[in-house]
This record gives structure tokens, sequence and C-alpha cells, in this order.
């Protein structure tokens, strides 16, 4: 099912905003996470945020509590995660479809994925949104680690919006380290989910943050 899925991803931009310099056009960007209860991995919190663009407002969010039945397998959280998240959206689309988000920021990885096909890409090829990965943490893949070498050049982002590529032994470009927001040393590791080039991703999510996570990921 993963890798039918998989065939659906588009890795660049399709959406006229998404080339323009300073995204004219964007009006509506959209957050999702799922965010479990401590001690409990089948109670969680399905979040669905749109905020304005570029004020960055909220206009619309839709969070409820959902039983996780799924188990956990790695690689596969998507089938997990995901249906609670599409049910989101297609609740937004029915009821308040003006409020559409024009781009999701997922909580977790896209392109950057064992089999390139993270929870970023499942949830993009299944609403047909464009979609960004955005993780807090460093997914070990590809011979990707997080090693002395890594930390050296996560402390060389002195800036914020400063970046490297994450390049695997495959000669792959699998994401993007961000550097934020000034105040904080921890970056972000961007990917493409689905529908967007991981340049436009990287500047997209930069331009989303007011704190190290971006705004619609954080409300």
């Amino acid at each position: 099912e993963q890798a039918r899925l998989r065939a659906g991803v588009v890795e660049e931009d399709t959406e006229e905003w998404q080339k323009d310099s300073h995204f004219t056009g964007l009006e509506r960007v959209g957050g999702v996470d799922l965010s479990y209860i401590k001690g409990d991995d089948t109670s969680a919190c399905a979040s669905l945020v749109v905020l304005s663009y570029p004020a960055l407002e909220v206009l619309y969010e839709d969070c409820r509590m959902v039983a996780v039945s799924a188990q956990y397998v790695a690689g596969f959280l998507a089938f997990r995660e995901v249906p609670f998240l599409v049910e989101a959206v297609r609740r937004l689309q029915q009821e308040e479809p003006k409020l559409t988000p024009q781009v999701l920021l997922v909580d977790g990885n896209g392109l950057l994925h064992p089999r390139g096909f993270g929870v970023a890409c499942h949830l993009g090829v299944l609403t047909d949104l464009p979609c960004i990965g955005v993780a807090k943490n460093l997914l070990q893949v590809d011979g990707l680690v997080r090693d002395e070498l890594h930390r050296e050049q996560i402390r060389s982002l002195q800036r914020e919006g400063d970046t490297f590529p994450l390049t695997g032994t495959s000669g792959r470009v699998l994401g993007m380290v961000l550097r934020s927001y000034n105040n904080s040393s921890k970056p972000l590791y961007i990917s493409v989910g689905h529908r967007v080039c991981l340049e436009t991703a990287v500047r997209l999510v930069k331009s989303c943050c007011r704190y190290r996570i971006p705004e619609p990921i954080r409300q």
C-alpha cells in the first residue's frame, strides 16, 4: 500500500504562488499534528489549524480526541495517524470550504523516510494538498546519523535562515536542516511532502516562524 501511494508523490512546485518570491497569492497555511497523552499511546489529540498568510492569524481550528487502534510499526507511522488527519481536512472542506489551506505543514517527515514516504507524503497524496514535512529530530535513514560531524554542521548555522542539505549515502538530498529562529540553536528538519520542491518548502517554513516551530504547527 505504501509503495502504491508513493508512486503518486509530486516532488516539485505545482502552484502559481510557489513560484513567487513573496508567495503572492498564498492566503491560507494549515498545520496538522497528532499528539498523545503521556503514558497512553492509544489516546491522541488530532489537530488541524489554518492561519492567514502572511499575517499568521488563526482562521480555523479543529482539535479532537481520537482513539488510535493501529499499532506503531517503525516506518509505517502514517497508517496509524494519517486517517485522523485526513478526516480533519475533509471536515474542513465540507464545513468551511473557503478556509481550505493552500498548503499543509505536517509535524513529521516527508521524503526523509526509509522508503521515501513519510507522514507528510502520505497525507499529501491522500488529500492532494501541497504538504511539507517539519520534524524536530533527525530520522536516521540512508546513512544519516546524529554524529559529531552532524552536530558540528548544526553549530555552523549561525543565524535564522541558515541551512545545510541532508545528503544520504545514496547521494540523494533527502531534506534540509534549517535554523528557524535566532534564539534557538535546535534546528528543524524540512522535507518535501507533496506538490512542493525542497527550496520552496524551506522558504515557506522559514516565513512562518515567529519562534523555533512554525506557527501553523505551533498553534
